[in-house]
């Protein structure tokens, strides 16, 4: 996700996507990942479930609770990392500044996490961790 992000950004800041984008993205990413880590693990990932509750029930479809954790993390983690790239990269340190990059940002963060990151790395742990299933010669 990150990653991704970093990418995006990069292109922004350099008129598009070329060959020397996705390695321009590594440079930062050895900052941005151990960041955005520390943050999502201990700090807005409780947050999100916490908040995703506040319109979701326990008995819901757990596919819709997952979609809502996901949007809640995007909504909690795009301001804030936009926030800290602003800091960071930006040559302007601004209100300004941040509230562009938070609003460019936003709608891109959501999109990569609904519809690739999040049910990529859903499909990975499921294939990772599947439950062993009972055969009836172990019955």
């Amino acid at each position: 996700m990150v990653y991704g992000m970093i990418v995006y950004n990069v292109a922004l800041n350099t008129g598009g996507v070329h060959a020397e984008t996705f390695a321009l993205a590594l440079h930062e990413l050895y900052i941005m990942a151990p960041i955005a880590f520390v943050l999502e693990f201990f700090v807005v990932d409780n947050l999100a479930h916490r908040l995703a509750f506040t319109f979701m029930k326990p008995d819901d479809r757990p596919q819709f609770i997952s979609y809502a954790i996901s949007w809640c993390i995007c909504c909690v983690m795009c301001p804030i990392m936009s926030l800290i790239a602003t800091i960071l990269f930006k040559e302007e340190h601004t209100f300004a500044v941040w509230v562009q990059t938070w609003g460019m940002n936003l709608p891109c963060a959501l999109l990569w996490q609904l519809c690739y990151c999040g049910p990529l790395v859903r499909l990975i742990f499921r294939t990772l961790f599947r439950e062993k299933q009972d055969s009836p010669a172990s019955r």
